[in-house]
């Protein structure tokens, strides 16, 4: 058997970067893509030098890590960089089998003439999780390289967490790139103008001139806007099922989590999966689901929390109408995050679909969770509030209804529960979500907002956006 050559190697290495030999030239299935926001997010981490850190792009399959990376490059090649000064390698292509981080240098070294250990340069390593060691190898680059700025990324979410916070404590900074938001679907389609700031309000209020065509917008994100490829796809919408199931789902709770963690009953993992996926959004508790499935609660412990750690899920834990957390979780709720997830596993709903409900709330705690917002729901014996914010006293902050319907814009009293936790902490604020209504009425002390589910969801994942952005800023000291 024939071994493959050296200059094999080096021909797929000037394959992966084009750019050596055409200066901003991006192969197509790159650029025809529209930027996401996070690149502007991204872009200050990899572009600093004064902190010697190497980058750690993690998130979901096909969230558009590796069309990032290509966006990236094309704006350090826009910034001046020169070309040869940046490499990008995906390693799970198969020709790299068997090579270390060092050994991909020398082969950059010898297709450009570029001196590592010497030169300025950008490194892209794509799928990182397929090189064995990884952490370490990085971790020997960034201490021994002073002029590398090193980014690698992967779909094994948890294998990079996992190695990222084991190995590279001091030389690694974790960058989670989630599902798309609802702002960013929109903006992606180039159809942020269907919302707008409220003119005369002091903080940046939503208002939208056409709630049908924002909620149409909003059934379609709920059902495919998870993913970039999606949304550009007729074909990939016409059967998510063979795309997100296939393609995401399978590959982390066959591969990806089996693999990493020595799962071996993996049919037992796949249907606690699609029994949580399909409850999104529901209580749930140990003692249920192990009776239901026949697994012992600890398994079922673990599962969740390995699918925690793949960004499959999210548990939101419980407090009582005294907002009192309790000492064991017995119940608690559990969130996809990424509503799109529902659609592929089962089938795509419509507005007045009974899922909705549950997806709607699904898709505003998905909002939720690209910041570090701890959130709560409260349910005692006699209600239920679905979002509740404790500040650092541990008291309520706020608090959140969730509801598809604009029915309690005119009957605000049917929000017994929601009443009883305001008036109980002096609450003097509370938002409902409805399906197209805006308003304000005032219950007792307190005054509910009315706000459409899909213009609370787009003013969330812009604020969101919008307060990384400033963070970064002042992290990079772009700003005071």
């Amino acid at each position: 058997m024939q071994k493959i050559s050296s200059e094999q190697i080096l021909k797929r290495v000037k394959q992966e970067n084009p750019w050596w030999e055409a200066p901003h030239s991006l192969p197509e299935v790159f650029s025809k893509w529209t930027p996401r926001p996070y690149l502007d997010l991204l872009a200050p981490l990899v572009e600093q030098s004064v902190v010697r850190r190497a980058v750690v792009l993690m998130g979901p399959r096909r969230v558009g890590k590796t069309v990032m990376i290509h966006h990236m490059i094309d704006r350090l090649l826009r910034a001046g960089v020169q070309a040869k000064h940046i490499c990008y390698i995906s390693v799970d292509h198969p020709i790299y089998n068997g090579l270390a981080l060092e050994d991909f240098l020398s082969f950059y070294a010898l297709a450009t003439s570029i001196d590592p250990s010497k030169d300025p340069c950008y490194l892209f390593f794509d799928e990182i999780q397929y090189l064995r060691d990884w952490e370490k190898h990085l971790k020997s680059l960034v201490d021994s390289y002073t002029n590398l700025q090193c980014l690698v990324s992967g779909s094994a979410a948890a294998a990079l967490r996992f190695g990222s916070t084991e190995s590279g404590a001091g030389r690694f900074t974790d960058f989670l790139l989630p599902p798309l938001t609802f702002h960013e679907y929109l903006f992606l389609l180039n159809q942020n103008d269907l919302v707008r700031v409220k003119e005369g309000s002091l903080l940046p209020t939503f208002e939208t001139q056409n709630i049908s065509k924002l909620n149409e917008h909003f059934v379609n994100y709920l059902n495919f806007g998870g993913y970039p490829e999606v949304v550009f796809s007729e074909e990939i919408r016409s059967d998510p099922g063979r795309f997100i199931k296939s393609d995401i789902i399978d590959k982390v709770l066959l591969r990806d989590l089996p693999q990493l963690y020595g799962i071996q009953d993996i049919q037992e993992l796949n249907y606690l999966f699609t029994n949580l996926a399909f409850n999104s959004a529901g209580e749930v508790s140990l003692e249920g689901l192990s009776k239901n499935s026949g697994v012992a609660k600890n398994t079922i412990k673990k599962y969740i929390q390995y699918f925690e750690t793949a960004f499959l899920i999210k548990v939101v834990n419980r407090v009582d109408r005294s907002a009192k957390r309790f000492k064991r979780a017995n119940y608690f709720k559990v969130y996809l995050t990424n509503p799109s997830i529902r659609a592929a596993l089962f089938s795509p709903i419509s507005s007045d679909d009974p899922a909705m409900g549950s997806l709607v709330e699904t898709a505003i705690f998905s909002q939720w969770f690209h910041s570090n917002t701890e959130l709560y729901y409260a349910r005692w014996k006699s209600g239920e509030v679905d979002i509740v914010s404790l500040n650092e006293n541990m008291k309520p902050g706020w608090a959140v209804e969730v509801k598809w319907s604009d029915r309690y814009y005119d009957r605000p009293d049917d929000l017994n529960s929601l009443g009883k936790f305001c008036r109980t902490h002096e609450l003097f604020y509370a938002l409902v979500t409805t399906q197209t209504i805006t308003g304000k009425k005032v219950v007792g002390n307190t005054t509910y907002e009315y706000k459409p589910a899909s213009l609370y969801c787009y003013a969330l994942g812009f604020n969101m956006l919008t307060n990384k952005k400033d963070q970064s800023r002042r992290h990079t000291g772009l700003i005071s």
